[in-house]
């Protein structure tokens, strides 16, 4: 679907097929999260990723002060395979993350997907797979799982890295004003190596 049509299928709650520069994703907006778990047959437990066109957007859409240390960390990272895990509440947080208190979120270095989230500001997202499968690594295994949802045209998609993003959190102790802390080495080095 070209991405006009495609933002208007995701802003009236559906879902869809989407390259990034590291594993081609599922996605859909914010308030419509449980149909990727439903789709995924993944637990609502494991919480989603909100994805954004630029650090601009995230901001706009989370009641969020960004600290110092989460901007500097930003700036270095995005637009990049980078997932950051920040302390946040509110109904975004709620969706993609029930009954927790934090939220992942990314700005991908994938220029169609960027396109297309201008159009639809930020995005619920999660990897192209059935949980417990392999993740989809190209356009062609997304669609073999997902054959009945639509994709962003052209395909094939820019090339992508075939891993996930790396995950740090911000993690705040007694003793300790802040810190981060990496959760899931990926496509990018963590900070101090």
């Amino acid at each position: 679907m070209d991405e006009i049509r495609l933002a208007d299928h995701l802003r009236a709650g559906g879902a869809a097929l989407l390259p990034t520069d590291t594993l081609p994703a599922l996605v859909v907006q914010p308030m419509a999260a449980p149909l990727l778990w439903r789709l995924k047959a993944r637990p609502a437990d494991k919480p989603l990723i909100l994805m954004a066109a630029d650090l601009a957007q995230l901001q706009a859409a989370l009641a969020l002060t960004w600290t110092t240390a989460w901007l500097e960390q930003a700036s270095a990272s995005w637009p990049g395979a980078m997932t950051l895990v920040l302390p946040c509440q509110g109904p975004i947080t709620e969706a993609l993350h029930p009954g927790g208190a934090s939220l992942g979120m990314r700005v991908a270095a994938c220029e169609p997907l960027r396109a297309l989230l201008r159009r639809t500001g930020p995005l619920a997202t999660t990897s192209a797979n059935r949980s417990g499968e392999p993740p989809a690594l190209n356009h062609v295994q997304a669609l073999q799982q997902f054959p009945s949802l639509p994709w962003l045209d052209p395909v094939p998609w820019p090339s992508a890295s075939g891993q996930a993003s790396a995950v740090l959190a911000w993690s705040t102790r007694d003793d300790h004003p802040g810190c981060w802390q990496v959760l899931r080495p990926g496509a990018v080095p963590s900070p101090g190596s």
